[in-house]
């Protein structure tokens, strides 16, 4: 399918650009986006939760009372849960949450996501985003320029741009990320993605 190229300006060049079907054209994964996306907040996990059972909260480890003859129920250990300041049953402990997926199935959920965007128009290739200074107002003026200053907004670089990220950390709604480095949850969270003309070749090259 093709797709025109615009300007920072938010006018168009003239010029269309063919999106791989393969790639912006499937029919979407839905269950492949879901594990793409699930694994990648796992990933983000550090899973360091941690509380005081009975067998490493402190205190005396002496029998309490006697086994028998008290009326009331056995009670062998001061850390027992029943009593205040004994340990937590069934408490959360370290653990890694993270999990493994097949390079086939998260090409898949990529292309998945690509395509719900590019189903929705909300696919805009620039010619370039490069800028000459560092502003968060240079990012702001992009969003007014295609009028979509109240959306989510993921800015796809073909390489590293120390300008366009910088200029844009200051932004909730902005998020820059190089194509080699595009992840399903990047594409899903955002609610447009506008891909610098030459990040559609490294596409080819890894999700083709």
């Amino acid at each position: 399918m093709k797709v025109s190229v615009y300007n920072k300006t938010g006018e168009e060049t003239g010029k269309k650009i063919e999106l791989n079907d393969s790639i912006f054209a499937i029919q979407p994964n839905d269950h492949a986006i879901y594990l793409d996306c699930k694994q990648n907040m796992a990933n983000k996990r550090q899973g360091t939760h941690s509380s005081l059972h009975r067998g490493i909260v402190s205190g005396s480890t002496r029998k309490l009372k006697r086994q028998k003859g008290t009326g009331t129920a056995r009670a062998g250990s001061i850390k027992s849960p029943l009593f205040r300041g004994g340990g937590r049953v069934f408490g959360p402990e370290p653990r890694i949450y993270n999990f493994k997926l097949n390079k086939k199935l998260k090409r898949l959920a990529r292309k998945s996501a690509l395509s719900y965007r590019a189903q929705e128009n909300n696919i805009f290739v620039v010619d370039n985003l490069l800028f000459d200074d560092i502003k968060t107002k240079n990012i702001i003026g992009l969003k007014n320029n295609f009028k979509i200053i109240d959306k989510k907004i993921l800015l796809v670089v073909a390489e590293s741009n120390k300008n366009v990220y910088l200029s844009s950390r200051n932004l909730r709604d902005v998020n820059v990320v190089t194509a080699s480095e595009l992840s399903t949850y990047d594409i899903m969270w955002a609610s447009i993605l506008m891909i610098e003309e030459k990040s559609i070749d490294v596409f080819e090259n890894y999700l083709a």
